[in-house]
């Protein structure tokens, strides 16, 4: 029964996932932009804004001092300059307490009464047209009445502008106050929000791993399963292919040894008796001799084929000389059967290797060069022997195309494969430096430590 895929109910679990991050991502960026509207527009604002009503309160205690010393008759300073000499210190003053209304203004808050700046307004106005009273009557020539002004008008609008400062004051405190309490809650809910979704997500990531745990758990039973019916299957084709390879070679050498002994000898002495029936016509002038020799010819000739089979299935020459034997009597009848060139190149000093891997790597080099005959379009081929220290390695390049697509998974490579395998070798598919098709196969020249050891 096959199990169905996650992929649908991860991708649900991913798409939940991510809109639970979109959702907290859009809430806490809006409580971010709120704790941040709240520290600038509130908290700073505020604070800026208090800052200006002490400057406007200061300079309010400063009309008031400088008022109190107007009202001394006794000083000095009255006795000798008289109340208009305070009226550069009060334009000093009214230039700074306008400067500060008009900044105050600007940074005050959004939800102050407009009630409140109206009577702030028209308070100094009043103020203000009161105190150049006070000026005009000192310089009228009466000090006295100016005095009177003072006290009666001045300092009443004084003290009633210091007190509506100090309440705007108290506000922007308790203001200030609100938007820290503001900012703490939003801190708080922040904070309590991102350990919900913590949690959340820690809920999620556990049930999702134990979930991929589970999953992947079968499947690695079930890759364990095929993989081991796989090598059970490779087992087997490694096996059929060792018992058809060698019961081929069988049947190539038996079949060999009845044509090189059977037919080879009877070939042989039909040959000879010709030859002795030419012999014999010549010296007693017999005329057949023309056409014995004709069929001495074909018998040689169909000899020479029946050796060329018999080499072909099983060289003999493979178990007597060896493979750089068996090669060197193969390569010139191929090159005289096909029209192909072939160099032959040995490198290394000779060394024994057992049979099983000489006719292995004797099979490769004929399959592929009957592949470069068969598909190279080329009239070139080079053969290489190589002996290394523990390995024998055979390659075939040739001078043509390559490998064609038809034959890059054909019988011819598959059989190859399958020797070198049963050899415990490699084998190389590639491009020679020409461009042309190259095969190197190598392998151990012992297959057991017994065989190495004789």
């Amino acid at each position: 029964m096959t199990s169905r895929s996650p992929t649908f109910r991860l991708l649900a679990g991913l798409l939940v996932t991510l809109l639970a991050v979109g959702v907290y991502s859009v809430y806490t960026i809006r409580q971010l932009r709120a704790l941040r509207e709240i520290q600038s527009g509130t908290i700073d604002r505020n604070r800026l804004d208090s800052h200006l009503l002490l400057r406007i309160q200061n300079s309010l205690n400063s009309c008031a001092l400088a008022m109190r010393d107007m009202l001394d008759a006794d000083a000095i300073d009255v006795q000798r300059y008289g109340l208009g000499a305070w009226q550069p210190q009060f334009r000093s003053i009214r230039t700074d307490l306008e400067d500060a209304l008009s900044r105050e203004a600007g940074v005050s808050m959004a939800d102050r009464d407009s009630s409140q700046r109206r009577y702030l307004a028209d308070s100094f106005r009043q103020f203000w047209d009161s105190l150049d009273l006070v000026f005009r009557m000192a310089a009228d020539g009466h000090p006295d009445e100016a005095r009177i002004q003072i006290r009666n008008s001045l300092q009443p609008r004084q003290a009633a502008l210091g007190s509506a400062v100090s309440r705007l004051l108290v506000a922007n405190n308790a203001n200030e106050e609100a938007a820290a309490q503001r900012t703490q809650e939003i801190y708080a809910g922040v904070e309590r929000n991102v350990y919900l979704f913590l949690a959340a997500m820690l809920i999620v990531i556990v049930l999702t791993s134990l979930y991929l745990v589970q999953y992947y758990r079968r499947l690695f039973h079930r890759v364990a399963d095929l993989s081991e019916q796989r090598r059970m299957l490779a087992e087997r084709r490694r096996d059929l292919a060792q018992q058809l390879i060698t019961s081929q070679e069988s049947t190539f050498r038996s079949i060999s040894r009845e044509l090189h002994d059977e037919f080879g000898q009877i070939l042989t002495a039909i040959g000879a008796m010709l030859q002795r029936a030419r012999r014999r016509a010549t010296r007693e002038n017999i005329t057949p001799a023309d056409e014995l020799r004709e069929v001495h010819e074909i018998v040689q000739s169909t000899l020479e084929k029946v050796r060329s089979l018999s080499q072909a299935l099983h060289p003999s020459v493979l178990d007597e000389a060896g493979l750089p034997g068996a090669l060197a009597a193969y390569l010139p009848s191929f090159e005289q059967r096909t029209g192909l060139h072939i160099a032959y190149e040995k490198e290394g000093d000779d060394h024994e290797a057992d049979k099983e891997v000489s006719i292995h790597l004797y099979r490769v080099v004929q399959e592929a060069l009957n592949n470069v005959v068969r598909h190279s379009q080329s009239n070139r081929a080079t053969v290489r022997l190589r002996f290394d220290m523990y390995t024998l390695t055979v390659e075939v390049e040739d001078e043509g195309v390559g490998y064609p697509e038809e034959i890059s998974h054909g019988l011819g490579l598959v059989s190859m494969r399958e020797r070198i395998d049963l050899v415990k070798g490699t084998i190389e598919f590639g491009r020679g430096k020409a461009g042309g098709a190259l095969v190197r196969a190598t392998a151990p020249y012992y297959q057991t430590e017994t065989n190495a050891a004789d």
